[in-house]
């Protein structure tokens, strides 16, 4: 092998080897917040979705009382007075329906992929 054609491949080892440093060591970003407004008795959006580990914040923005309550019970709040919030961080993939324990016409949806 030639002195130059040992300069590349070292070259490009070492660059690979920098890369692969980098990308190992560089900790995975987090999941920026998501909101969710509660406003004349509709949750909007009405269909959020969302990275893994996402934290979900919902605002109530009307006068009347609401909750965010889920279809299969694994979360739920309280009833929320006008600008109340209720906050959820999202740790496992799948789709999370819920809806107003006050008002049930008021559904939505969270889907973490």
């Amino acid at each position: 092998m030639s002195k130059t054609m040992w300069r590349r491949s070292r070259r490009s080892g070492l660059a690979g080897v920098l890369a692969a440093a980098l990308l190992a060591g560089s900790p995975a970003p987090a999941a920026a917040p998501a909101t969710v407004g509660i406003k004349d008795f509709k949750f909007t959006p009405p269909m959020l979705t969302v990275p893994v580990g996402t934290t979900v914040t919902w605002t109530n923005q009307d006068e009347e009382p609401h909750t965010i309550t889920s279809a299969t019970g694994t979360f739920g709040s309280t009833g929320l007075s006008h600008e109340e919030t209720f906050t959820r961080k999202f740790t496992r993939a799948g789709t999370y329906a819920y809806f107003c324990a006050l008002h049930p016409h008021m559904k939505a949806t969270v889907i973490v992929r």
